[in-house]
């Protein structure tokens, strides 16, 4: 019974996810039904949830769409991890890195110099406690920044079209970031379309799961196509920005009357390049960050080694 599933998950749930598993356990509990439920969690659970929550009870498919959705979940967790696990050691390296860099710019305004003046071997004008609050801040904005752009990145926000252009075109890692894209949008096709959404809709939803403005910019010019009376492929066609290896895929299902039934196989066939574009790009961040701890650490000793030499040329001309 749904009420006594409702009631096992607001037991079982943690975090922040428990009191929202207790609203929807007491919003079932007295006679609503689950998407109505999950109205007023506004965006705590992703658009595509609502949406096909709604489409499984109209259409009284919920048990089968709820298990593609938890596929569908489960695979973007499962690159999550495999993501995280990667970068967790070259993460681990920048990180003490940077801490080094805080810990001499502290030390050299601790640690004075004969004539009582801070020792700046970095030259980066920052000592003592002050420099180090300074060093930081910039670091704390930066953090900042980066965490904008990936909000930006995952809302779709226009602005971030630049940075993902210039993403997409270094070698590697655009061939990455179009393979995760697609492998999104030919699962949700797959998802929404076989739950009996409107093709509009399922449209929608598909270029918005790419998180990719390349794609989500021409949602407009797609689904104007669409209700002119054209088909997918076609639509898909006129925007000028998808592979032709995933358009020629889109038109033979369409020509064979089998767009849904091989939209499953085509998604599945992007989660396997997904997983190895994002084997790829764990390798490419690995080796940036191992190149930026490399010069880092070049460009720390030959400062330490000018301001040594600096340091004899001084007491030199120092002698009688």
């Amino acid at each position: 019974d749904v009420r006594k599933v409702f009631a096992r998950e607001a037991d079982s749930a943690r975090g922040s996810l428990r009191s929202r598993a207790r609203d929807l356990s007491a919003e079932v509990a007295r006679g609503a039904t689950i998407s109505d439920a999950l109205a007023p969690t506004g965006n705590y659970f992703p658009p595509l949830f609502h949406e096909m929550v709604k489409v499984g009870e109209s259409s009284g498919h919920l048990p089968e769409v709820l298990r593609q959705l938890a596929d569908h979940y489960e695979h973007q967790l499962t690159l999550r991890r495999m993501f995280l696990a990667a970068i967790a050691w070259p993460a681990l390296e920048l990180l003490l890195v940077v801490f080094i860099i805080g810990l001499l710019i502290w030390l050299m305004g601790v640690v004075p110099q004969a004539q009582g003046a801070p020792v700046d071997i970095l030259g980066f004008g920052l000592t003592g406690n002050r420099g180090l609050l300074i060093y930081l801040g910039f670091l704390a904005v930066v953090g900042l920044v980066l965490a904008t752009v990936y909000q930006a990145t995952a809302l779709g926000m226009l602005w971030v079209a630049p940075v993902q252009r210039f993403a997409m075109s270094i070698p590697g890692l655009g061939r990455a970031i179009e393979t995760l894209a697609l492998a999104r949008m030919s699962w949700t096709m797959y998802v929404t379309l076989n739950s009996g959404m409107e093709t509009l809709a399922a449209m929608k939803m598909s270029l918005a799961s790419t998180h990719n403005v390349a794609y989500t910019r021409h949602t407009d010019r797609v689904l104007r196509a669409l209700r002119g009376g054209n088909d997918i492929h076609t639509a898909l066609t006129a925007a000028a920005a998808f592979p032709h290896a995933f358009l020629d895929a889109v038109e033979v299902a369409e020509q064979s009357g089998t767009l849904v039934e091989s939209m499953q196989p085509l998604a599945r066939s992007y989660q396997d390049q997904a997983r190895r574009a994002m084997s790829a790009l764990t390798v490419l961040l690995g080796v940036a960050v191992a190149g930026l701890i490399a010069v880092v650490i070049i460009f720390l000793i030959f400062r330490i080694f000018g301001f040594y030499l600096g340091a004899i040329n001084d007491a030199l001309d120092m002698r009688p």
